[in-house]
């Protein structure tokens, strides 16, 4: 059984703007279809049946187009931030309820094409409260921000790089509940604080990852979906 996945898809793309004025980041058009329209395919071409959409700015339109996600063969509900944005750990926090002991975390502007049950399989395997996916991207498609070497983080910072850091934190973590107990309105904030405290495994994913956080990466993404 698949864990259920939280999609954060709650942020004001400003990245984008004009573009996302009127529209949230999730409704982008890819190739004709909104973003999400192509994530929740992917999630559920993989094996995924329930989703929680965390969102906030514009996220009644989100709703709206998603309903109850059995369009895409998926059951989904939705946690709203509310009147103030709460970072990306306070979104995760406050849709506890609805995802239960252990789940997946999910960037609401990212593809990625990897193997799902393999991910989950290495979370159940790592006894730690979080797994983080990683790519090793040498300052490709991102700016590297993990050490990673034998199947461990040594070191994970996004303000902080150093030389070391060839990876990248892919988009894609498992978390047991009780990772959100540490402190941090960030998600980098807990991984961060989970590492230190040696409860954070690594997973190395070999797939490229897409996202829609700029115009270029929408081209990239609407190349690759084409591809397919």
């Amino acid at each position: 059984m698949m864990l259920p996945v939280a999609i954060l898809a709650g942020g004001l793309a400003t990245r984008l703007r004009p573009l996302t004025d009127s529209i949230p980041k999730s409704l982008v058009p890819v190739n004709g279809e909104p973003f999400i329209a192509w994530q929740l395919r992917l999630l559920q071409k993989s094996g995924l049946r329930q989703v929680v959409l965390c969102v906030g700015h514009l996220g009644q339109m989100v709703q709206d187009f998603v309903g109850n996600g059995s369009q895409f063969g998926l059951e989904v509900t939705y946690s709203h931030d509310g009147p103030e944005l709460r970072g990306t750990g306070g979104a995760i926090r406050n849709a506890l309820p609805l995802l239960g002991g252990r789940f997946f975390v999910l960037y609401g502007d990212s593809y990625l094409p990897c193997d799902y049950a393999s991910v989950q399989q290495a979370f159940e395997r790592c006894g730690k409260l979080a797994l983080m996916t990683v790519y090793r991207n040498q300052n490709c498609w991102d700016t590297s921000n993990i050490e990673f070497a034998g199947g461990r983080i040594l070191a994970y910072d996004k303000i902080n790089r150093t030389d070391r850091m060839a990876h990248i934190d892919y988009g894609l973590g498992v978390f047991d509940a009780r990772a959100f107990e540490e402190p941090g309105a960030d998600l980098a904030c807990i991984y961060q604080s989970l590492l230190r405290k040696n409860q954070l495994a690594a997973c190395e994913i070999h797939e490229r990852f897409y996202e829609i956080g700029s115009l270029q990466g929408i081209e990239d993404l609407s190349a690759y979906l084409r591809e397919q």
